[in-house]
């Protein structure tokens, strides 16, 4: 799945002399927590975070005495080393990028214009819907020998069932440099069936652990 498919296109923007006051109301009014800031062109020039608001923001004890603080343009207190991404990264890449950056948002950019931004929150409903959690359903792991095929001989065991695949993640085996992990989400909520299937075929269930199906 590519960035564009999943982000947010009506991106709400502040420009260079909009003041902090602005971007308050801006993210109170959307219930938004990132301003990009662009010029007249749309091209991106910083972003300012509700987090950047809070350190600019006078305190509570002083708000009366330091009221002007909240009138001062975006300028001054918005970052503008902005990690971006393009419309056709993959949303696994972008995941990485959030992962390793610490971040919890990206502007899109497309010949130098912002076109769309991507939010914790958007990646995470993406991942949700990838793995097929938000529909009824099954969990089945199961480790398997780290060479090719053996998700080929996972699913026609579940063909023969003629139960339907939802999802498949495979992950390494920490205990075994040799082993993977398939994570199978499969349509169905009763896989007693299906799990005795794969332990006559010779392959190791971990999820569900039925000790009483085992060989």
């Amino acid at each position: 799945m590519i960035i564009e498919e999943i982000m947010k296109t009506a991106v709400a923007t502040l420009g260079l002399n909009n003041t902090i006051a602005d971007a308050v109301k801006l993210m109170d009014q959307n219930k938004i927590r990132h301003i990009p800031i662009v010029n007249s062109e749309h091209q991106l020039l910083g972003m300012v975070s509700d987090r950047d608001i809070r350190d600019a923001s006078p305190s509570i004890f002083h708000r009366n005495e330091q009221s002007d603080d909240m009138q001062q343009p975006l300028s001054k207190i918005m970052k503008t080393s902005v990690i971006t991404g393009h419309p056709l990264d993959f949303a696994e890449e972008v995941a990485a990028i959030f992962y390793e950056h610490h971040i919890s948002c990206l502007p899109i950019i497309k010949d130098q214009t912002l076109v769309g931004i991507v939010t914790e929150t958007d990646l995470l409903r993406t991942l949700v819907e990838l793995t097929g959690a938000h529909q009824p359903g099954s969990q089945i792991e199961v480790k398997v020998p780290n060479k090719a095929g053996m998700l080929c001989d996972i699913a026609e065991v579940i063909r023969q069932r003629k139960a339907n695949i939802q999802s498949v993640l495979v992950y390494p085996d920490k205990k075994d440099e040799q082993s993977k992990i398939l994570v199978i989400r499969v349509q169905t909520m009763n896989v007693i069936s299906l799990v005795k299937d794969l332990n006559e075929a010779g392959h190791n269930v971990l999820w569900p652990n039925l000790p009483e199906l085992k060989l």
